[in-house]
């Protein structure tokens, strides 16, 4: 992947380019990034000070952050359903085979 990615932080433009198994398509990553910036840049009225662009960017993270950990306990939860009903069936067969 020869790909240069950017992304605009507080009017700056940053680039960079992923490793090959870093993802399979980091613009949209990029991109996605960008929006839980725009998000929590929304909330705060004077965006030029060093300070607010801490708290933005620690906002987004944070935003961010709650939504993998949202999503990582529901794939969790869906594995151990999962498991739970293979084991079922696998039971019922079993039973059935006997």
């Amino acid at each position: 992947m020869d790909e240069i990615v950017k992304i605009e932080l507080f009017g700056e433009e940053f680039k960079f380019k992923p490793d090959k198994d870093q993802a399979e398509d980091p613009v949209k990553i990029a991109a996605h990034v960008q929006g839980y910036i725009d998000e929590a840049e929304s909330l705060f009225k004077n965006k030029s000070s060093s300070k607010n662009k801490m708290a933005i960017l620690l906002l987004a993270v944070m935003n961010l952050s709650t939504d993998y950990h949202k999503l990582q306990t529901a794939y969790s939860d869906l594995e151990n359903d999962i498991e739970n009903r293979v084991s079922s069936l696998l039971e019922k067969i079993d039973k059935t085979m006997k």
